[in-house]
């Protein structure tokens, strides 16, 4: 089944200094990016849209109608075990929002992961608005403005996207809540006006770790979901 679209906020992952506080953490482990970059393709929303399919499939859920009966064992194999806060607070979300599928919605995480951090780093601003919260977005627009009056710019290449890991699920009310951690590389160097690096490395590959949180109003038409928190993960 086609799963519901996806439509995110974030914070990017440390693509500006001023916002290391907030945005992805280091690990340490750097390594020259000829050691492990691989081909790779970045995926693009299709219609030139900032929409993120979750699911290659031709028919759409209806909103609303709980999911088949699936055993415990198996609904949520391969993302937690039964009996599981997850995958209580899973269940509760695919009753609520018929057609849930949380290995769909992990793998459509990492697109919009990726074009949300590369958006950043460009200040497309065009892209940002469709995809974050008006909170988050005014954020990430004043972020870009300062860098901008500075004259810096930001280079960021995406190695991989290693994980996106369900790690936290809840239904609070109508509202579903589902929290992604992701491990990714990147490549990812800030230059000042005078294209002397500043932050990061143009010739290093970095670990990074985020923990994003998405939200939206289950059972409704509207099939966009927002990230309405974000925190370094460890």
């Amino acid at each position: 089944m086609e799963l519901t679209t996806i439509v995110f906020f974030a914070l990017a992952v440390f693509v500006i200094w001023r916002l290391r506080s907030v945005l992805g953490t280091r690990t340490g482990t750097e390594r020259p990016p000829s050691e492990i970059m691989r081909d790779r393709q970045a995926p693009a929303p299709a219609n030139d849209s900032n929409v993120v399919r979750l699911d290659k499939s031709a028919d759409a859920p209806v909103l609303g109608v709980p999911p088949e009966p699936v055993s415990p064992t198996e609904r949520w194999h391969g993302i937690t075990e039964p009996g599981t806060p997850l995958a209580a607070g899973l269940d509760a979300i695919a009753t609520a929002e018929g057609g849930f599928d949380a290995k769909g919605f992990a793998e459509g995480a990492k697109s919009a992961y990726e074009m949300i951090v590369s958006a950043f780093a460009a200040g497309d601003r065009r892209v940002l608005k469709d995809l974050l919260s008006r909170e988050v977005f005014e954020g990430f627009v004043g972020a870009i403005a300062e860098r901008e009056k500075r004259g810096e710019k930001v280079d960021t290449t995406f190695v991989s996207i290693d994980k996106a890991e369900i790690v936290d699920a809840q239904l609070r009310g109508k509202v579903a809540q589902v929290t992604v951690r992701f491990l990714s590389k990147l490549i990812t160097a800030t230059r000042d006006k005078d294209g002397a690096v500043i932050d990061g490395a143009p010739d290093k590959i970095v670990d990074v770790t985020d923990v994003w949180t998405f939200s939206r109003e289950a059972g409704t038409r509207d099939p966009n979901w927002k990230l309405v928190a974000t925190e370094s993960g460890q």
